[in-house]
């Protein structure tokens, strides 16, 4: 995989621009993205995720006190890397933040590029499924998991070759494993040719269109720690797992 600190084309998006509404009233005031667990802002365990892939050049869209944000983190150069932000005086869903942060990168895009949710802490093999993506040239690649919940968030059914056969329900009525999306994905940068202009969901909106069109959707199976922020039990959840497990590897680099 190359690597962006030595002239490569691997960027990353960190999606940060949501209100955390579910964790007011801690969101009133401190954004979703800097809730501490395990003694870390919670982003800041996205960041070493990318770093440990050999990914260095990040785009984080923001839109909820999005000062603090970048206060707290600032251009990267305390974690090694380079970051910018993709400021939405609206919010565009997930869909328009990820084609408004990607104006921000190095064009042509000609490299994948890795999206990730600002709440999550996981310890996903990234240059694994970066190398998944490419070698099926999927155009679109979802990191998925089993969960006991997963009914809730919506399921995705993968063939054994990892291409998804049903999307939210979408597809083959056959009986195929199924798992929920991890928040964690991959894009191939064609895309972006696809995306609409303004705001619009690409889970919700523009994936299932795309995916009844029979474009290659695949999926990522992932069996280690996920952890989230999502809701307000979360956190304190997340925090007690981690400190009870230990800090993921990347953490405990300098700048971690």
């Amino acid at each position: 995989m190359t690597d962006t600190k030595q002239g490569g084309q691997t960027h990353a998006i960190i999606l940060a621009a949501g209100r955390g509404t579910r964790l007011r009233p801690v969101t009133d005031h401190i954004p979703k993205p800097l809730v501490e667990v395990a003694g870390h802002p919670i982003i800041t365990y996205g960041l070493g995720l990318l770093r440990e892939a050999g990914i260095f050049d990040v785009v984080i869209n923001v839109h909820h006190l999005a000062d603090r944000l970048r206060d707290t983190l600032g251009d990267g150069s305390g974690f090694g890397m380079r970051i910018r932000y993709s400021v939405e005086q609206t919010l565009l869903d997930s869909g328009g933040g990820i084609r408004q942060a990607a104006t921000l990168l190095q064009h042509p895009l000609e490299e994948p590029i890795v999206v990730l949710n600002a709440d999550v802490v996981s310890e996903v093999p990234l240059r694994e499924v970066i190398d998944f993506h490419r070698t099926r040239r999927a155009l679109v690649t979802l990191v998925l998991r089993d969960d006991p919940r997963k009914q809730g968030y919506g399921v995705f059914a993968v063939g054994e070759d990892g291409r998804i056969e049903r999307f939210l329900g979408q597809g083959t009525s056959a009986r195929l494993p199924e798992y929920m999306f991890a928040s964690i994905q991959v894009l191939s940068p064609a895309l972006f040719e696809h995306m609409p202009t303004g705001a619009f969901s690409s889970m919700r909106g523009l994936y299932p269109e795309l995916f009844a069109r029979g474009e290659p959707f695949y999926g990522y199976v992932y069996e280690g720690p996920w952890h989230t922020a999502a809701t307000g039990v979360d956190p304190a959840a997340t925090d007690a797992a981690l400190r009870a497990r230990g800090l993921p590897r990347y953490m405990r680099r300098p700048g971690g």
